[in-house]
């Protein structure tokens, strides 16, 4: 069922123009200092492309709910997204919004010293000043009014979201909100998926961030569910 993507708002920069980008599943909230809507378009059709052919020769990557083994000549994207699930222990797929958001950002940083992608809850940050994220948790009573704060020294870096009552991505848990920071957004998107997965009551919570410290190259965490929220890392909350 189609969800209105208002939460997008939160995520509005004053300072620069934003647009949306839509390749059938794929659908990016771009912001930049000038309108690269055509330039991020062709690089959508690139890589996912580039993941549509592997998957075609790799049916295993797209089913996967594990780690999987791949050959070193596989495309660039595929190896980050199979290497963060490794670290993760999810499958491929579980980073493919953050990748995406990722990838296309990289490439338009040369356009643009600020680039701030949303792909589903999972945002790509390359910025010269500091930036807020808000949190979107469905329907806990903390939805939209908590943010976590990025600092412009710590970009680029991912701030990906994973929710098993909200979107339509898969989750084995019942988290409203379990939002992961990672300098590199396929694995905060990989991580949160992982993360979200343990989380079926608030009493969860701790066990999900054990799970977060654990995992090489993820510096913060934030889990809501219903009333109840937890964080550990460096992760700076404001109220929006």
């Amino acid at each position: 069922m189609y969800q209105p993507r208002t939460y997008r708002r939160q995520h509005l920069s004053p300072d620069l123009i934003s647009f949306t980008v839509s390749v059938e599943e794929t659908n990016l909230f771009i912001s930049a200092r000038t309108d690269l809507e055509r330039k991020a378009y062709r690089l959508v059709l690139k890589y996912r492309g580039i993941i549509e052919r592997y998957i075609a020769g790799h049916p295993e990557f797209l089913t996967s709910l594990k780690p999987i083994d791949i050959e070193r000549e596989a495309p660039r994207i595929v190896k980050a997204m199979t290497d963060a699930a490794r670290l993760a222990g999810v499958g491929p797929m579980a980073a493919v919004a953050g990748a995406i958001a990722q990838f296309v950002g990289e490439e338009l940083a040369e356009y643009s010293p600020n680039i701030i992608i949303e792909n589903g809850g999972d945002v790509y940050v390359r910025s010269t000043r500091d930036r807020t994220i808000g949190i979107f948790a469905g329907d806990s009573p903390l939805s939209g009014k908590i943010a976590i704060e990025i600092k412009s020294e710590e970009t680029p870096c991912g701030v990906c979201t994973s929710s098993g009552t909200v979107g339509h991505s898969l989750s084995f848990g019942k988290a409203d909100a379990v939002a992961v920071i990672a300098p590199s957004a396929t694995l905060a998107d990989a991580a949160a998926t992982a993360c979200a997965n343990l989380v079926q009551t608030a009493d969860d919570i701790g066990y999900a961030l054990a799970l977060a410290e654990k995992i090489e190259g993820v510096t913060g965490a934030l889990i809501i569910k219903g009333d109840c929220m937890g964080a550990w890392g460096k992760v700076r909350l404001r109220r929006l």
